[in-house]
């Protein structure tokens, strides 16, 4: 999934470019190509997970529970959503404060996407997620979570 959303930033650059010839600012200008991609991956995820609802017959699922339980779920999965999608907003907002080349692009996209394996795993510990499971493991995420903050502000401190 990286590699296709990174092929189709790569294809958006034409876009890009013309933003920025009809007068965009560089800062927002790769911001269309962000929209599209994302929004050709949120369509893409809906078809699959509705044809696995139909295949696997679970669609009543999600109406055989209380209406606040489904309220709850709903907002839940629109935040988790909202807070996904919104991080390639950033990534095309704070791309457009670097040098073109590939080693600060892959830079932030290894920050991002260490950010994203942080901030899910604290919220899986604090939401009682990971109940049940070894001490070993926990210590083993805390661990892994600490090498990942580590290494992305150890540039800046070298």
């Amino acid at each position: 999934m990286s590699a296709c959303f990174s092929f189709g930033l790569e294809a958006g650059e034409p876009l890009k470019e013309t933003a920025i010839q009809f007068g965009a600012q560089a800062l927002y200008a790769g911001l269309p190509a962000i929209l599209m991609v994302t929004l050709g991956g949120f369509v893409t995820n809906a078809v699959y997970c509705i044809f696995q609802n139909v295949k696997n017959k679970t669609t009543k699922d999600y109406f055989s529970v209380l209406a606040k339980v489904f309220i709850s779920n709903l907002l839940f999965c629109a935040l988790a959503g909202i807070l996904w999608y919104s991080q390639f907003f950033g990534l095309a907002l704070g791309k457009s404060f670097f040098l073109e080349g590939g080693v600060m692009m892959a830079f932030s996209w290894s920050i991002l996407m260490s950010l994203n394996i942080t901030f899910s795993n604290v919220w899986g510990i604090l939401l009682k997620e990971w109940k049940g499971v070894n001490n070993k493991t926990i210590v083993v995420l805390i661990v892994g979570m600490l090498i990942l903050i580590f290494s992305s502000i150890l540039p800046n401190l070298l």
